[in-house]
């Protein structure tokens, strides 16, 4: 895997939007944050756009800002202000030939679980699964945001979470990939396929009915993407649905289901999600998962 030059005090950070609008006001904390940090920071034109609709601006304006971004050499990291949905309709349109060259990091998570296995699948490339822009409104110590800023200087991340009873118990090592589970589904057969074999493959979700989990697992589990993990992480899965005639299955019930017959272990509520935490994770790195009785741990390696 390729991994991006770390940061430093003076380098460029670009915030973007190449997905859902987003108000100006939003990206101020984080803005003053990073200048806090000693970078110096570079706003896309599409974050508080004319747009009136629920893009940051049309395809075309869209394509051209994140490509002008992942062209311009002076640019050591791309934080993408808010996901939501729109880079799968301009992802096959970017060309990469000098991001290939001169890799940089890709940060943020949801919509851009899209560049992340694009970047993994096309390129050996690692990026950044962590918190955007709306998250540094937050508290003043807000650990998402602590171990994202972290991760771009280089430290190598070591989480301990506490046990969940249905874990599956195990120790796995391998290349850490994932992301949002409709955005990874969907990716299926696309240039962002991902060939899962051997990996640690991280989840989560927010907002969908309980079925539509079901059908996305049942897919995963259908085309082999769950048959040969090295581990999975079940992060969190905000704000679900149930329809007026339930499901009769919780998040953890569709996973064990579709887990039962492999050995991999298998850890819950890991601290990545749309929710309160989530921890970042270098997407393509490898890392070691450890679950046994007494908790989980998930360490860089």
């Amino acid at each position: 895997m390729t991994v991006p030059p770390y940061l430093k005090r003076g380098d460029t950070i670009a915030i973007c939007c190449p997905a859902g609008y987003m108000a100006t006001e939003k990206v101020t904390n984080c803005i003053t944050t990073l200048q806090q940090e000693g970078y110096h920071v570079i706003i896309g034109e599409n974050i508080g756009s004319n747009s009136n609709n629920y893009f940051s601006g049309t395809d075309e304006e869209r394509i051209n800002e994140l490509q002008r971004f992942l062209d311009d050499k002076n640019i050591d990291a791309i934080l993408c202000a808010r996901g939501g949905y729109g880079i799968s309709r301009i992802i096959d349109k970017l060309c990469f030939k000098k991001f290939i060259k001169q890799p940089k990091w890709i940060i943020g998570f949801s919509d851009v679980t899209v560049l992340h296995t694009y970047l993994f699948s096309n390129f050996k490339t690692v990026s950044l699964h962590a918190s955007m822009a709306a998250a540094f409104n937050g508290a003043e110590e807000n650990t998402n945001i602590k171990t994202m800023l972290a991760a771009l200087l280089g430290k190598k991340a070591e989480y301990d979470v506490e046990a969940n009873i249905l874990n599956k118990v195990g120790t796995a090592k391998g290349k850490l990939i994932g992301g949002n589970l409709t955005l990874f589904t969907n990716g299926i057969g696309t240039s962002s396929d991902v060939k899962t074999n051997n990996c640690i493959l991280f989840l989560e979700d927010l907002d969908e009915q309980l079925y539509h989990i079901d059908r996305m697992f049942v897919q995963l589990k259908r085309c082999g993407k769950l048959k040969k993990l090295s581990g999975l992480i079940i992060g969190g899965f905000t704000d679900l649905k149930d329809t007026e005639r339930p499901l009769g299955k919780n998040i953890y019930d569709i996973v064990l289901e579709q887990v039962a017959e492999y050995n991999y272990p298998v850890c819950f509520d890991f601290p990545v999600s749309h929710g309160e935490n989530n921890l970042a994770l270098k997407h393509g790195m490898r890392h070691q998962l450890s679950v046994d009785d007494s908790g989980v741990m998930l360490k860089e390696i």
